[in-house]
């Protein structure tokens, strides 16, 4: 029985496993970076440290919805208190005391609530608290945390474009190792990763923009959001490059393997800069001199 079959599996096990690492790195470095994802720390009171995950956006945060702001109990040594203001604004900061509950574990936690918004209205906020040895605010570095608040976006549009994304930016990156490792699969894969991105991306994901902000596409030649420039980029690497591939193998590969690998580190790149940043904001100045807050919103601003 010949090794080659064996070999050729190795390898393409290897090379699936590269991919997944990589694309676990991004998707890691996605959440630790990004400005929709929780901040993420560690208080100390009393002699006891407990962690704590401050909400900064969420799918579950809905327009017409109150935001929960968590912090872990201490008992009755610690008195917290929640401030904030519209981002953006000459508004006064506004106070909010935290008030103990039970989740659903049956522990007792600190909650306060941030008032609604409307899509893609932004809030900054900071806590303060007070404990028998002194004072703590959170963030300590004086700048203040940005939640920003969207409308619903159905299970049924969301799910499938996270879902094809994620594979799409999978197989993208199986191809790119597969041009330099393996190119006899590199232009299976290529075609693969594209037509994900292309359903999940160019065509799923405007229809998330829109039940969450309100329009389809808010990138160029329309608008600067980053997170639609950035999925246009990487649809045009993309695009270039099975153009240039086709369907068949061509007798000298090696422009066909660059392509691939270029389309490859475009991607990349594109998953190295923060999830959201540049996103849909409204202009709260604009709604005070009575615009409706659904023509309000702009893009481009950090």
């Amino acid at each position: 029985m010949s090794i080659y079959p064996k070999v050729a599996l190795s390898k393409s096990i290897l090379l699936w496993f590269l991919a997944a690492l990589i694309m676990l790195a991004a998707v890691i470095y996605q959440r630790k970076t990004g400005p929709t994802y929780p901040l993420r720390g560690e208080v100390e009171i009393a002699g006891m440290a407990k962690k704590y995950k401050l909400i900064r956006s969420d799918w579950s945060i809905k327009s017409n919805d109150a935001a929960r702001v968590i912090l872990p109990s201490f008992g009755d040594d610690l008195k917290a208190t929640l401030q904030y203001k519209r981002f953006r604004t000459a508004d006064e900061f506004s106070l909010v005391h935290f008030e103990k509950e039970t989740n659903e574990d049956g522990e007792e936690i600190l909650v306060a609530l941030l008032p609604a918004q409307p899509a893609a209205g932004k809030l900054e906020y900071f806590l303060q608290l007070e404990k028998s040895d002194g004072e703590m605010r959170i963030p300590a570095d004086k700048e203040n945390i940005i939640i920003r608040f969207k409308d619903n976006v159905p299970t049924f549009v969301l799910a499938p474009h996270v879902i094809m994304m994620f594979f799409s930016v999978l197989i993208g990156m199986r191809a790119g190792l597969g041009a330099i490792w393996a190119p006899g699969t590199m232009r299976r894969w290529s075609w693969v990763a594209f037509i994900g991105m292309t359903i999940g991306g160019m065509v799923l994901g405007p229809f998330v923009q829109k039940y969450a902000f309100g329009e389809f596409w808010t990138g160029f030649p329309w608008g600067s959001d980053w997170t639609d420039n950035k999925m246009l980029l990487m649809w045009v690497a993309w695009l270039v490059a099975v153009a240039v591939i086709g369907f068949k193998e061509q007798s000298k590969e090696s422009l066909s393997r660059w392509i691939i690998v270029i389309a490859s580190i475009v991607m990349t790149g594109v998953y190295l800069i923060p999830h959201s940043m540049g996103g849909s904001e409204l202009n709260y100045e604009a709604v005070d001199q009575g615009l409706d807050p659904s023509k309000a919103i702009t893009t481009g601003k950090k």
